[in-house]
């Protein structure tokens, strides 16, 4: 078997973050989303990777090497423009062969990995598998419609009236037979080749297509919400461990990891909270489900529930909550004459200002 990785995706939700960095790469407790799909794939033994990759390939490509460090042999698959799920694995054909294959998002996260849907597969074939979950408003995701007896009968991508609340979780089990389903198709409404009609192309063929609902937490990580979220999932099983510096005048609560070459002083960091490498807290509060990416600076300020991206600075600021910042971003408070805001936004900004 092998695993095809979609990472061609824009990103426009996480804007302006994603104006300037793969939304694949935006990290969870310092880590890359992409990395930890990446490790649930090598854990079920498969070795060939392909990774569709659009205009952010070099970025990723840096990042993700040949695949080695994984235990991967990856295959870097361009695509000139985010097509649909479907053209991923079109232009995917060559590579995958006459192989059975795993379809992962790579802005997915999946709690307790894919292990045993992998097995389930290879122990009774059928042409797709598909994973569900239960969701508020099925209207943002493929939806699938089940019969009696568990059966799929039916799938529909952001319908206006979902036939059912279970939406396609981004992993998919395909046989070779998906790619006679995909030669046929036609872009849908949103101009793009669309998975859900693929498989709804084998349903109808009569082949059969299982499908698992899972109970474990699964997130598109799409979003700055649900970004914090997953931050805050994956924080919540950190082990605490110093090993970088925190002076005697400092207080660490709880689950809290200070990576080599960070330093912390005269501050108090409640865990679970992650410090990256070469970061330095001083005179500052910072909050649980907090991570401090590498060589940030956080000076005579707080901040509780955010993700700090790389190189970010935060100096003199009183309180900072459920926030994404960028690589490099420098954070200071606004002159207290004349009373007004200062900002310098890009493109597709939200900004909340208190008055």
């Amino acid at each position: 078997m092998k695993a095809l990785v979609l990472a061609g995706g824009s990103g426009t939700r996480l804007r302006p973050i994603t104006h300037t960095s793969a939304k694949q790469l935006v990290p969870v407790a310092n880590k890359p989303v992409l990395f930890y799909g990446l490790e649930a794939i090598a854990a079920t033994g498969i070795e060939e990777l392909g990774l569709v990759v659009g205009d952010t390939h070099a970025e990723i490509e840096a990042a993700v090497g040949d695949g080695s460090a994984f235990g991967l042999q990856v295959t870097y698959l361009r695509q000139e423009a985010p097509l649909g799920l479907a053209h991923g694995v079109l232009i995917a054909r060559e590579f995958l062969g006459d192989d059975d294959f795993v379809m992962y998002l790579g802005d997915n996260f999946i709690v307790g990995g894919i292990g045993d849907l992998v097995d389930r597969f290879a122990k009774e074939r059928p042409a797709a598998q598909i994973m569900l979950t239960k969701v508020g408003d099925p209207r943002q995701f493929g939806v699938a419609e089940l019969d009696t007896a568990g059966r799929v009968v039916g799938l529909e991508e952001k319908p206006e009236r979902p036939k059912s609340d279970l939406a396609l979780v981004g992993v998919y089990l395909f046989s070779p037979a998906v790619h006679a389903a995909v030669a046929e198709l036609k872009p849908s409404w949103r101009g793009e080749l669309e998975i859900t009609d693929a498989i709804q192309w084998l349903i109808e063929g009569g082949l059969r297509v299982e499908s698992s609902v899972i109970s474990g937490y699964w997130k598109d990580t799409g979003n700055v919400t649900d970004m914090l979220e997953v931050n805050r999932l994956v924080l919540e099983s950190v082990e605490p461990c110093v090993r970088g510096r925190v002076d005697a005048a400092s207080e660490l609560v709880g689950r809290v990891v200070v990576e080599p070459g960070a330093v912390v002083e005269r501050s108090r960091i409640v865990g679970p909270a992650i410090i990256g490498d070469g970061a330095r807290i001083s005179d500052s509060y910072v909050g649980p489900y907090t991570s401090i990416g590498a060589g940030c600076a956080i000076t005579a300020s707080e901040i509780e529930y955010s993700i700090v991206l790389p190189r970010a600075s935060i100096a003199g600021v009183g309180r900072i909550e459920s926030s994404l910042i960028g690589h490099d971003v420098e954070v200071t408070p606004a002159p207290n004459t004349p009373r007004a805001h200062r900002l310098v936004l890009g493109d597709h900004s939200k900004v909340q200002i208190s008055t």
